[in-house]
């Protein structure tokens, strides 16, 4: 185990929440992990009125900021793997506009979202690289989520044009 990994305090209600109950202390593929964290919570908010969900979410953005850079600086490393915050919020987000809530756009946007996680195409690389802290941590996963939720509509869209009448 990294220094940083046993500098974390599962005590400690930042480092709880910032490793996405723990999730993100798993050895193999800890970003994808946080992210299927979200999925149960997910189903959970989509059946709250989406001005709620919605609510919810800028308060998950703006809790994960808090989390992400206090935890950064308990542990002394910035975006340590262990800190998945992100990875959840930027899933509910890229969750929030599916055209069905089904398992095949389920796995669509889990894949989507990944992908452009781990491969921070731009501007996700711009924002990874320049901007610092816990909105730094959180800004890339956002962009991301917000880049799947276009893709998503764009897959969508494509699909409903190629339906024969």
């Amino acid at each position: 185990m990294d220094k940083a990994k046993r500098r974390l305090q599962m005590r400690n209600p930042c480092h709880l929440l910032a490793t996405c109950f723990g999730s993100g202390l798993s050895s193999l593929m800890p970003g994808t992990i946080g992210s299927l964290v979200a999925i149960p919570f997910w189903l959970l908010l989509i059946q709250l009125p989406w001005q709620i969900y919605l609510l919810l979410l800028v308060f998950s953005i703006y809790l994960g900021i808090y989390l992400c850079h206090q935890t950064t600086k308990d542990i002394q490393v910035h975006d340590h793997t262990s800190i998945v915050w992100d990875e959840f919020v930027g899933m509910l987000i890229t969750l929030t506009m599916l055209p069905a809530n089904n398992w095949e756009w389920l796995i669509t946007g889990l894949v989507i979202f990944r992908i452009l996680d781990i491969v921070k195409p731009w501007p996700i690389s711009w924002f990874d690289l320049n901007i610092k802290g816990g909105i730094g941590i959180m800004i890339d996963d956002i962009i991301a989520g917000l880049l799947s939720v276009c893709i998503i509509y764009l897959i969508h869209q494509y699909q409903c044009m190629s339906i024969p009448e």
